[in-house]
């Protein structure tokens, strides 16, 4: 147990100190933007880059592990959609932002991080694989549901305009594109370049989690969602549950990249589904108040995951 509380006191107390920052500075949120600029356009793409240039290329290539894992992903999507659409006759936008803070983990902030110090550099490839493509996915499915749900007013060819240009131009995407390349093409590094990109990947974790807990510090809880009784359980719960099965029902994983990808399938709501939601005026506050709602559990949930994971109860194959 201290093992694991050893783990998470780092990310949880960096988070918890961006919070108790955030209250007692009482800084607006417009000065959290160049941090924000700094961890999304610097530290979290030399990082992505490091992971995925240093790895041999033949693990990269691993399409079965990412569109299971995408899979496990959307059944939960899916499910969460259904439950707000058909049982609680909620809107199809507010039923895209639900499905969304059920599914979408915060994988950026916390993932490479967390997954690292637990799990060792055996991670890194499913994590930054699970980063690229899942976040990718979101860009595509967000706009077109809220496309499909009539609160999207731009024409065909704008919404898919943007997004390829979502995808194509993210910085994410962008790093672990060059991190491949330069895996593949086995091209040599200049030793000054290799540290600046170290120097920016050591950044990335603290200041995310510092940020995190900044931004949820300046998104006071307003208003507390019926459909956090569900979305809850399914984030933390549900959504590893059933990455964890779905990887064990394929099969041929080496057990690391199953334990990663479960790992990061059980981190809280990502910041992102407020920000989607924002952007279409759909389901803000209670965005807002699920991510708050779901850090706070995970505290809990993520050490128990922890716990299963490093104790070896996570059997690593479910069928002959």
């Amino acid at each position: 147990m201290a093992e694991i509380v050893s783990l998470l006191l780092p990310f949880f107390g960096l988070i918890l100190i961006g919070y108790i920052a955030a209250k007692a500075t009482k800084q607006p949120a417009e000065t959290l933007g160049w941090l924000n600029t700094f961890i999304i356009y610097a530290a979290l793409p030399a990082l992505f880059f490091k992971l995925v240039s240093r790895t041999p290329v033949e693990q990269l290539t691993r399409v079965d592990f990412i569109a299971t894992d995408i899979a496990a992903t959307y059944a939960v999507f899916i499910l969460l959609f259904a439950i707000g659409r058909l049982l609680r006759g909620n809107s199809f936008a507010d039923c895209t932002i639900q499905s969304f803070a059920g599914a979408y983990g915060n994988i950026g902030y916390l993932g490479p991080g967390l997954a690292l110090l637990a799990l060792g550099e055996g991670a890194a490839v499913p994590v930054a694989l699970i980063i690229c493509f899942e976040n990718a996915l979101h860009f595509v499915v967000a706009p077109a549901l809220m496309a499909a749900a009539g609160d999207d007013k731009r024409s065909t060819g704008q919404l898919v305009a943007d997004i390829v240009r979502k995808v194509a131009l993210h910085p994410f995407i962008l790093s672990t594109a060059a991190g491949f390349a330069v895996a593949a093409l086995h091209i040599d590094q200049p030793l000054a370049f290799q540290r600046l990109v170290d120097y920016l990947a050591q950044a990335a974790a603290p200041c995310a989690l510092f940020a995190m807990g900044v931004t949820l510090a300046l998104r006071p809880l307003k208003r507390i969602p019926a459909e956090i009784s569900y979305i809850v359980p399914a984030k933390l719960i549900l959504h590893p549950i059933a990455v964890f099965i779905s990887l064990t029902a394929v099969g041929s994983f080496e057990p690391v990249w199953i334990q990663a990808a479960v790992l990061l399938a059980c981190l809280p709501t990502a910041t992102n589904v407020f920000v989607i939601g924002q952007q279409y005026g759909v389901w803000q506050e209670r965005a807002s108040a699920t991510i708050l709602i779901t850090t706070v559990f995970s505290v809990v949930t993520v050490s128990l995951w922890l716990i299963v994971i490093r104790s070896g109860l996570l059997p690593l194959q479910l069928f002959p």
